[in-house]
């Protein structure tokens, strides 16, 4: 039996779509990329907005014309709130409301419709339920270099733009010791592991023994040595000093970037998206990490046109973004979503407005973003190779092209097309340090493909972080 696997949405929903692939490999079925030739496709959806639903639908029915013998099974976040929509829809078999693998392998493997119920499953709007949370250990992520190591599911703070919260449920933490067998096992494929989850600051509060999300941090350094770690977006109110000092002091091995949303620069659209952070504290911990850590990639996603936002809100976020050392930025238009206490607010803002405002946000991160490639050449760097090895991923999250430098080492499957990387399987297995050459417009990497970090190359060296508390 082959499938088909498409996911929409956030590294989580990817990092599910992994365990459903593998689940349903260990049954003995091919996963296979031709959507022409598959016996079954799973499409993971997305709900973080009414148009992410209206995507998976459309795809749903891409699906039945393509490929109108194969049987489709639905899951994911949209899946749980608009579960008899996706029922209804022509072609589709099996609807799973959520992200269980299990429950997925099984509809795969050709469960009637209708017989998959979600586990403990509370059907209120808040979406409350005891989903499995990686029940299971991921082994890899097919076909990419880096790997996500998803550590928590849920959230229970209650943003009122948020719909994730209504599908995902409350936070859940996995315990350290199965997040670090996994680590273990992905890091046999990926030089590189991203902490993920939808609240990774809250990771650890709800478990027997509680601890933060730093300290797994800590226990992971120590437990899975040849690998470099990198923190998925975080809040800015999250990050404590023992996270900053495991960036500044482990040579590379967790990643200088942090992502720390900010929504809006503006404090009266903040208390109406009913955040829980000001614009003068998200100021003054962003100042305090780019202190501790000189080169950092820094960014944050911001919503333009957020109900009642004003001409001077707006100006609020623009100086805020200008204050701040952002190296890039995700900046979307508001967009209402069914069941959230936004898309019920007053003083709708136009999207000609809200994109003209978008517009203008992106730009400024575009300069930011420039200017600080810019001020990166001529400077040693570590990166994952992608694309091949054509292209490369800095630890401060600047993608360049690859070029290779004299010292190359062109044998073992590294194959050299002019000055560009074609590289074998084993050098996408492992970290690379090159220098950083070229201007903002064509920044490369100048790669000596034998080369890899001191720490990679000898574990021994490596700092211990055993001796941390969660104090």
């Amino acid at each position: 039996m082959r499938v088909f696997f498409r996911t929409f949405g956030c590294k989580a929903n990817q990092y599910d779509t992994e365990r459903m692939r593998q689940e349903s490999e260990a049954r003995g079925v091919v996963t296979t990329n031709d959507l022409g030739s598959a016996d079954v496709c799973v499409v993971n959806t997305c709900t973080v907005t009414n148009a992410a639903d209206a995507e998976a639908k459309r795809f749903v029915r891409r699906v039945k014309r393509q490929n109108p013998q194969a049987r489709i099974v639905v899951a994911g976040c949209s899946a749980v709130l608009r579960e008899r929509e996706y029922a209804e829809m022509e072609g589709v078999a099996c609807v799973v409301p959520g992200h269980d693998p299990l429950q997925v392998a099984t509809a795969v493997a050709g469960a009637p419709r209708g017989a998959l119920v979600q586990l403990g499953m509370n059907r209120g709007l808040d979406g409350s339920h005891l989903e499995p949370i990686a029940a299971g250990i991921l082994d890899r992520r097919e076909g990419a270099t880096r790997g996500w190591l998803k550590v928590q599911d849920g959230c229970d703070r209650k943003c009122s733009f948020c719909a994730t919260r209504l599908a995902r449920g409350a936070s859940r933490s996995r315990p350290p010791g199965d997040i670090i067998a996994e680590a273990r096992a992905l890091s046999r494929h990926h030089p590189e592991l991203v902490l993920t989850g939808i609240h990774i600051g809250h990771y650890g509060r709800d478990l027997e023994d509680p601890i933060t999300l730093s300290v797994l941090l800590a226990r992971l350094l120590d437990a899975v040595p040849d690998v470099r770690f990198r923190v998925g977006s975080v809040e800015a109110t999250e990050i404590d000093e023992l996270l900053l000092d495991l960036i500044r002091t482990s040579g590379g091995r967790v990643a200088p970037h942090l992502h720390m949303p900010l929504q809006s620069g503006a404090d009266p659209v903040l208390r109406r998206m009913k955040r829980w952070h000001t614009r003068e504290a998200y100021r003054t911990r962003a100042f305090q990490v780019a202190e501790a850590v000189p080169r950092i990639g820094l960014g944050a996603d911001i919503i333009t046109g957020f109900p009642g936002e004003t001409d001077a809100d707006h100006e609020e976020t623009v100086a805020l973004v200008e204050e701040l050392p952002f190296t890039y930025l995700h900046v979307f238009p508001f967009s209402p979503k069914d069941g959230t206490l936004a898309s019920a607010l007053p003083n709708p803002v136009p999207q000609r407005v809200a994109g003209e405002r978008s517009r203008e946000l992106r730009s400024l991160a575009q300069e930011k973003n420039r200017r600080y490639r810019q001020s990166r050449a001529g400077e040693v760097s570590v990166v994952t190779l992608e694309a091949q090895g054509r292209r490369a991923l800095t630890g401060d999250y600047l993608r360049v092209n690859v070029k290779v430098g004299l010292n190359a080492d062109t044998s073992a499957g590294v194959n050299v097309d002019v000055d560009v990387a074609g590289v074998g399987v084993e050098a996408l297995r492992r970290l690379h340090s090159g220098v950083l050459r070229g201007d903002a417009d064509d920044l490369y990497i100048e790669l000596a493909l034998a080369s890899t970090p001191s720490w990679a190359a000898s574990s021994m060296e490596s700092p211990s972080y055993s001796h941390v508390s969660s104090e």
